[in-house]
């Protein structure tokens, strides 16, 4: 087992540079939610209540803290506009709608946005206790969903990270490690690279059907849904997350989990990629 402490110094990038923090799957239950990754090897947290400048935000969640990066699984709970904005995400399809940056510096990222014509939203303090009583807290930048329409884009700076990222958070049994990619689903791939990189400060560079930027630690890849087809099922219409990637350290073993759990994994050119139900909805490529 990686030492907590080394986990945790991890979560937070070097002046300058920006890593893929998490994803999101946006939920209707978390405990169905939570059932369901259990069932695939994961040992999700508690539920968490979401405060964000003060209040509530009218949002839970459960997460499954990784080596490198970690899966928000999010449900509404209240009638907020934040909760309202995720009903609206989920009636469009199932699965993630969040990929956030993380970043060591999230006001210096709110500036730049601003500056770029991005008109994010009032910086947010976002604080949440966890089971023990201890309070995690977040700085946290959200775009508005006009100027990032494939998912809910965001910056995310992590102010206690050695709170979250304890050893009795990581001791998942189906040796996943790591959150690698997300594949975002697009009319235009190299029209939205461009935005994407204009928002991340990343270089945008050709890669199979599609489009990379690779952060210091994770990858977006930006595709048409006719290409994404090839790799994964189900794609939804852009704009849109058709599917995140994980590390896994016997990808043959994380199979045989899904199987079990009753899941279809197919391996398209290579890759293994499962389909998941609508307790969680998208895929995952390992």
């Amino acid at each position: 087992m990686v030492s907590r402490t080394l986990v945790s110094q991890r979560q937070k990038p070097a002046p300058g540079a920006l890593v893929l923090d998490h994803v999101g799957h946006f939920v209707r239950d978390l405990d169905a939610a939570a059932r369901l990754l259990e069932a695939l090897g994961f040992s999700p947290t508690p539920v968490s209540h979401h405060v964000a400048n003060g209040k509530p935000a009218g949002t839970s969640n459960r997460c499954v803290m990784l080596e490198e990066g970690y899966l928000e699984i999010l449900a509404p709970t209240m009638d907020t506009p934040n909760a309202e904005r995720i009903r609206r995400s989920m009636q469009r399809y199932s699965g993630v709608h969040l990929v956030c940056y993380g970043t060591p510096a999230a006001q210096e990222e709110h500036a730049r946005l601003a500056s770029h014509g991005f008109s994010p939203e009032p910086l947010v303090e976002l604080r949440r206790r966890i089971d023990d009583g201890r309070e995690v807290g977040f700085r946290v930048v959200y775009a508005p969903a006009e100027a990032m329409p494939e998912c809910r884009a965001q910056y995310c700076e992590h102010l206690t990270p050695e709170v979250l990222w304890e050893e009795k958070n990581l001791g998942h049994r189906n040796g996943v490690t790591a959150l690698a990619a997300a594949y975002l689903v697009a009319e235009d791939p190299a029209l939205t690279a461009a935005r994407w990189a204009e928002f991340s400060g990343l270089l945008p560079s050709p890669h199979d059907d599609g489009v990379v930027l690779e952060t210091s630690r994770g990858t977006i890849h930006i595709a048409s849904r006719e290409a994404l087809s090839r790799l994964i099922p189900n794609v939804p219409a852009a704009p849109a997350v058709a599917a995140i990637e994980l590390k896994v350290r016997e990808p043959g073993d994380f199979a045989a989990l899904c199987a079990k759990a009753g899941l279809e994994v197919t391996k398209p050119g290579g890759r293994r990629c499962v389909s998941l139900p609508e307790a969680l909805g998208g895929a995952w490529v390992f």
